[in-house]
């Protein structure tokens, strides 16, 4: 956090909404082109006063399927908190990444202690780094959650923008780790998702990025169906996993999951993993790891 500290501040009466933001961070992209060596923002985000509104908290839970009234937030859920202020940094004009074609590749969440949905929050939102990526430039965007001043909640989502780059170094080992698919875990447990998922969440997140919404929109940007929210699958996970702070949290994105279909969790130890049911396809890889208190 130490770049971020140097981040220009703006402070928000409250979390912005998200359709129009979207539409500009569209608006803008064809005429941003993504290239090395580019800067980040300047700024950051923060919502000083922020109250967890209980209709939505339980419209979130039933979606991902975490227990309803629970004493404390889901693992994943200050990051649908976060999201617009997110957004609204992606979707200036002094980002130089395209909105569009923006692949969310991988999500670290640490929660030093347990959420009360009753307690108030500040939320605040930066993007201190861009950093090259073999495939192009992958932006950090860092979510912090504080409550009386002391920081309970963080994560670090990276955002890949394609693009041609130059020669990447070889990993020391020789291999392509990023690439590298494990094993299989045992013990699979099947999980039908039905055509409407992405609309469901898109209710719930307020993400409506036409490849989740409907196989029409989706194929105007490549994909033959509707695909799940990349952020809906690694909450189901927790869900199944059960976690709870305090918690650090590790996931990446290796494939899109194509709805309707059926995709089968697995867990050993403090490692999860989402696959195609039938071919088997690696959707997501993560591991749970619990923090003393």
């Amino acid at each position: 956090m130490t770049d971020a500290l140097r981040l220009r501040t703006d402070t928000l009466d409250r979390v912005p909404s998200l359709l129009p933001l979207m539409l500009r961070g569209a608006a803008l992209s064809p005429l941003k082109r993504p290239r090395p060596g580019a800067v980040a923002p300047g700024r950051r985000l923060t919502v000083p006063a922020l109250r967890v509104d209980q209709g939505h908290l339980a419209a979130y839970e039933r979606v991902c399927a975490f227990p309803t009234g629970p004493s404390e937030l889901p693992v994943t859920y200050p990051h649908v908190l976060g999201f617009p202020l997110s957004m609204s940094l992606m979707a200036e004009r002094a980002f130089p990444l395209p909105l569009l074609g923006l692949v969310h590749t991988s999500i670290e969440i640490t929660q030093h202690r347990p959420l009360a949905p009753a307690d108030p929050y500040a939320l605040t939102v930066a993007i201190p780094e861009l950093r090259p990526h073999r495939r192009g430039t992958e932006a950090v965007v860092v979510t912090e959650l504080t409550c009386g001043g002391e920081t309970v909640w963080t994560s670090a989502s990276t955002y890949l923008a394609r693009h041609a780059t130059g020669p990447a170094p070889a990993p020391a080992d020789g291999t392509d780790a990023p690439d590298a698919a494990p094993s299989p875990l045992p013990g699979p447990v099947e999980w039908p998702l039905g055509g409407d998922l992405g609309r469901r969440y898109a209710a719930v997140s307020g993400d409506r990025n036409p490849i989740h919404l409907h196989p029409l929109t989706a194929r105007l940007f490549g994909f033959p169906r509707a695909i799940a929210h990349g952020m809906w699958t690694v909450a189901r996970c927790l869900a199944e996993h059960r976690a709870r702070g305090p918690v650090r949290v590790r996931a990446a994105f290796r494939a899109p999951v194509l709805l309707p279909g059926t995709v089968a969790y697995a867990a050993e130890g403090p490692r999860f993993e989402l696959r195609s049911a039938r071919s088997g396809r690696l959707h997501l890889t993560g591991e749970v790891e619990p923090l003393a208190p």
